[in-house]
C-alpha cells in the first residue's frame, strides 16, 4: 500500500493512502488515526490499515500537493559515496578496497520538498546537480542495532532526490551547505511499507533528466548495505520512528559527465525505484 503525506482540501497537512488513484484522508482532516505519518508509524497504524481507509474522505490523486513523505523527520541521515559506480566517478575508486565506515552527512527537514514540488536552484550557484537514491524510515527506536536485527528497525521505503550545489558542496571539507538550500531534497511520492516490497535488493533505481537514462543501479550494489549502515549510525547516534536515512547515489551525477550533466532551469528530473512510483521535480531558479 501506497503510504504520502499531502495537503488536505483546506491546505492543512495530512496524511493518508493512494489506492487506485485516490489519495485517502487518514489524518486530521479526516479519519484522524494520527495527526502525521511520522505519529502513525510510531503508534503502530503504518502498514497495518485493512480496508477501513475506504471510509475515509477522498479526492483524486491528481488533485493533491505532495508534501515530503514525512514532513517532520527527527533526523536526516545521508550516506555518501556508497556506490561502487559513483565511487569511481568521483576518483575515489580506492575506497572500494579500503573504506571501513561509511560517509555520513545530515540534512535538514526544512530543505525538503516534495513530489511535483520545485527543485530550486540558487541564484548563488552554476552547479546544481541530481542524485537519485533510496530513503528508508525507520520504525522503532534503536540503539546500538545489529546488523542482524537491522531490517526490524525499517518501516518502509522512498525513492529521494538528494540535489546538490556542488560549488558550495566542495567549497570545503565538509558537504553540509551544498545538500541543504531549500527545497533541495526530493522525497517521495510515496512510503511504501518494507512488508509489502520483499528482498530490497532486488530493487532497481532510475533517475532521468527530461527522459534521458542518468542513472541505473539495483540496490544491491550498495556499498555498505541497509543492515551495515544501520549498524553504523545507530552505533554514534539513537534512532526513532520517523528518522530517515539515505542510502547513496549510484553513477551517473551530472558533474562527471563529459560534457556536463549538470542541470538547468527547466530540467525534468525523476528518480524511479521498483515499487515505489516516480518521484518528479522540475528545476526553477530561486530568487
Amino acid at each position: 500500500m501506497n503510504y504520502a503525506s499531502f495537503t488536505a482540501a483546506d491546505g492543512s497537512s495530512t496524511w493518508g493512502v493512494i489506492v487506485d488513484a485516490r489519495a485517502y484522508d487518514l489524518g486530521p482532516t479526516g479519519l484522524n488515526l494520527a495527526a502525521t505519518l511520522r505519529a502513525a508509524i510510531e503508534q503502530g497504524i503504518f502498514g497495518s490499515l485493512g480496508e477501513e481507509f475506504r471510509t475515509a474522505p477522498a479526492r483524486p490523486e491528481a488533485d493533491i500537493e505532495f508534501l515530503p513523505a514525512i514532513t517532520n523527520p527527527g533526523k536526516i541521515i545521508c550516506i555518501g559515496v556508497n556506490y561502487r559506480s559513483h565511487q569511481t566517478e568521483t576518483g575515489n575508486a580506492v575506497l572500494q578496497q579500503e573504506q571501513k565506515a561509511p560517509t555520513v552527512f545530515t540534512r535538514f527537514a526544512d530543505s525538503q520538498m516534495g513530489h511535483l514540488q520545485p527543485a530550486l536552484m540558487p541564484a548563488s550557484s552554476s552547479k546544481f546537480d541530481y542524485e537519485g537514491e533510496m530513503a528508508l524510515v525507520i520504525g522503532k527506536e534503536g540503539f546500538h542495532v545489529s546488523e542482524e536485527d537491522a531490517f526490524d528497525h525499517v518501516a518502509g521505503y522512498a525513492a529521494y532526490n538528494d540535489f546538490s550545489v556542488r560549488d558550495w558542496q566542495v567549497a570545503t571539507t565538509q558537504w553540509t551547505p551544498g545538500k541543504n538550500f531549500p527545497s533541495t531534497g526530493g522525497f517521495g511520492p510515496y512510503l511504501v511499507p518494507a512488508v509489502d516490497l520483499g528482498d530490497v535488493d532486488d530493487l532497481i533505481l532510475e533517475t532521468r533528466v527530461n527522459g534521458d537514462v542518468r542513472q541505473k543501479a539495483s540496490v544491491a550494489d550498495l556499498y555498505f548495505t541497509i543492515p551495515q549502515l544501520i549498524a553504523y549510525v545507530t552505533g554514534f547516534t539513537r534512532l526513532s520512528p520517523g528518522d530517515v536515512i539515505i542510502t547513496g547515489t549510484p553513477g551517473g551525477v551530472g558533474v562527471f559527465m563529459t560534457p556536463s550533466g549538470l542541470l538547468k532551469e527547466g530540467d525534468v528530473v525523476e528518480v524511479e525505484i521498483t515499487g515505489l512510483g516516480v518521484l518528479r521535480n522540475t528545476v526553477v531558479r530561486s530568487d
